[in-house]
C-alpha cells in the first residue's frame, strides 16, 4: 500500500493541473480572476505553511511591517500567485494582441541591442510577476525564440505537461537535472541565441552564496557562468503587476569583472543579480511568488526540503 499513495497523490494533482489548461481558458476572464481571487482568499485564510512561509520572507523583505501589515501583504502576495495560474492556464488561448496588452516592458532596448550584436543574451528573472507571459511575450511580440530549464516534477506526467506548455508558447524546455542543460545553453548562446532562466532560489548543490535582503542566500550560479564562458550579455528582469497590466524592467547589463579567478567572478555576478532582484521585490513585495525556503538560516538541519 505504501507505494500507491504518491502514484494516487501524483494522478490527481496531474489530472488538477490537466482540468486547469482545459476548462479556465474557456471561463470569461472576468469570471475567471473572479474564481481565482477566491481560492486565494481561501487558501490564505487556511494559513497553511505555504502562506506562513510566504509571510515569512516577506518578513525580511519589509522589516519594518507589523502583523497587520504582513498579513495584508500575504493575502495580496497570495492573489498575485493566484492570478500567475490564472493567466497561465489561459495563456495557451491568448491571440498574440491580448499577449502584447497584457504587458508593459520597459528598457527593451538592452535586449534588442544585445541580440542584434549577435553576442547571445541570458535573462535572469526572479519569482515576481508571471514569467511564462513575459516569455510568450517575448516570442510573439519581438519573435525571439529562447531556451529555458525547468525542474522536473513528479509526476512524470506533469513534467510532460509544463513542457507541452511552454513549447507551445514557443519556448524550447530543458531539464534542470542531469547535466547535459548548460553545454545546450552554452551552444545557443554563442550562435547568438536567447536564454531565459528564473534565477533568485537554487535548486542544486553548487549555488553561490549571495547577501539577500541582509541575510545569506544561495542563489545558482548559471548564469553568471555562462555569460562568462560564452561572452552572452548578462540582464537581470523584474516584474510586477500594475492593475490589468504586467508591467517588466530589463535592468542594465551585469559585466564580467576584467580580473579575478572564475569564483570570484561567479560570485560578484550573482551578487549583482541578487541586488538587481532585491531592488524589483523591495518595490513589488506581493509579487514575489517564494513560498518555500530560501534563505540558509531557515533551512532546517533535520533534512527538511527547502
Amino acid at each position: 500500500m505504501s507505494g500507491t499513495g504518491p502514484g494516487l497523490q501524483g494522478r490527481l494533482t496531474d489530472g488538477l493541473y490537466g482540468l486547469g489548461w482545459g476548462a479556465v481558458r474557456r471561463l470569461p476572464e472576468p469570471a475567471a480572476g473572479a474564481l481565482f481571487r477566491t481560492l486565494a482568499d481561501q487558501v490564505w485564510k487556511r494559513r497553511g505553511k505555504a502562506v506562513l512561509r510566504l509571510e515569512s520572507n516577506l518578513a525580511r523583505v519589509v522589516p519594518d511591517a507589523g502583523p497587520a501589515r504582513l498579513a495584508e501583504l500575504s493575502k495580496a502576495g497570495m492573489r498575485s500567485y493566484m492570478r500567475y495560474w490564472m493567466e497561465s492556464f489561459r495563456l495557451p488561448a491568448w491571440t498574440p494582441e491580448r499577449i502584447r496588452a497584457g504587458i508593459d516592458v520597459q528598457e527593451v532596448h538592452r535586449l534588442t541591442e544585445g541580440m542584434d550584436a549577435g553576442r547571445g543574451v541570458v535573462l535572469a528573472l526572479p519569482h515576481l510577476g508571471n514569467w511564462d507571459l513575459a516569455g510568450a511575450w517575448v516570442t510573439t511580440d519581438l519573435k525571439m525564440p529562447f531556451t529555458t530549464v525547468a525542474e522536473r516534477l513528479e509526476p512524470a506526467t506533469l513534467y510532460d505537461r509544463f513542457v507541452a506548455y511552454r513549447q507551445g508558447l514557443g519556448m524550447e524546455v530543458l531539464p534542470h537535472s542531469g547535466g547535459a542543460a548548460f553545454g545546450t545553453l552554452a551552444r545557443r548562446l554563442r550562435a547568438g541565441g536567447l536564454v531565459c532562466l528564473v534565477a533568485d532560489r537554487d535548486l542544486s548543490a553548487s549555488g553561490v552564496e549571495v547577501t539577500f535582503f541582509g541575510d545569506t542566500a544561495r542563489m545558482p550560479a548559471g548564469p553568471a557562468l555562462l555569460a562568462q564562458q560564452t561572452g552572452a550579455l548578462l540582464l537581470p528582469v523584474t516584474l510586477w503587476y500594475d492593475g490589468p497590466v504586467m508591467r517588466a524592467r530589463i535592468h542594465p547589463p551585469v559585466p564580467v569583472p576584467e580580473a579575478g579567478t572564475r569564483a570570484e567572478n561567479t560570485s560578484s555576478m550573482t551578487q549583482a543579480l541578487a541586488d538587481a532582484f532585491a531592488t524589483g521585490i523591495a518595490e513589488h513585495p506581493e509579487d514575489w511568488h517564494m513560498l518555500q525556503r530560501l534563505w540558509i538560516s531557515d533551512l532546517e538541519p533535520q533534512g527538511e526540503a527547502p
